[in-house]
């Protein structure tokens, strides 16, 4: 058993421990800090080869996002539910999309070059796709919903209202050229012989 005043190793402190552990935590920040710098350098990069896509984007488009995210992953978000992001290693661009099904890869590249081009034509699908939604060129989600909208704006050439309206013009000229045939009838009956003798009188 060691007496109170025996003096303990330095090297076995808990207050050395402390800062070595302090250390190694200090210098796993910095690499992770490194890692984050650098993928938000290259996706500055990136954002500044796609500026001038940007900047040509319709102003009244606010669906558009192009804004470099900070946090333990850095990402250029390209809209709600796309982005692109670095690879672990990295040196690769990977653009990035969510669907229903799941998280895909549009695009993924050590060169810059083929994700912008990829950015580029995935902006330019869903300016082409706005436009016609509003010119009512794409067929909506709901199956049956623009039937009914292009019911109600485009109405048929033969419409129930118009058919039922030339039914009952028809009827009524069949009734009225009944009755001019009944009152023929009854007035040659009526006045039959006042013909016949007329008729008799005609003849030499």
């Amino acid at each position: 058993m060691k007496d109170a005043g025996e003096k303990i190793d330095p090297s076995r402190k808990l207050s050395d421990a402390i800062r070595d552990v302090k250390n190694a935590f200090a210098d796993r920040d910095d690499v992770v800090v490194d890692m984050r710098e650098a993928h938000r350098m290259r996706l500055e990069l990136l954002a500044a080869e796609l500026a001038p896509v940007f900047a040509d984007v319709p102003a009244d488009m606010d669906n558009f996002d192009f804004v470099v995210s900070a946090g333990l992953q850095p990402r250029l978000w390209i809209d709600a539910v796309s982005h692109v992001a670095m690879g672990r290693d990295r040196r690769t661009y990977r653009f990035l999309k969510d669907t229903r099904i799941g998280r895909v890869v549009l695009a993924e590249s050590t060169e810059m070059k083929p994700v912008a081009d990829s950015v580029t034509r995935y902006v330019a699908e869903r300016i082409v796709e706005r436009q016609r939604m509003m010119e009512g060129g794409v067929e909506p989600a709901v199956t049956g919903m623009r039937r009914a909208e292009v019911a109600e704006a485009e109405p048929p050439l033969r419409s129930p209202q118009r058919s039922n309206g030339w039914s009952a013009f028809l009827s009524g000229l069949g009734l009225v050229a009944a009755g001019a045939l009944v009152g023929l009838a009854v007035s040659v009956a009526l006045f039959w012989d006042r013909l016949v003798a007329m008729v008799f009188s005609l003849r030499p």
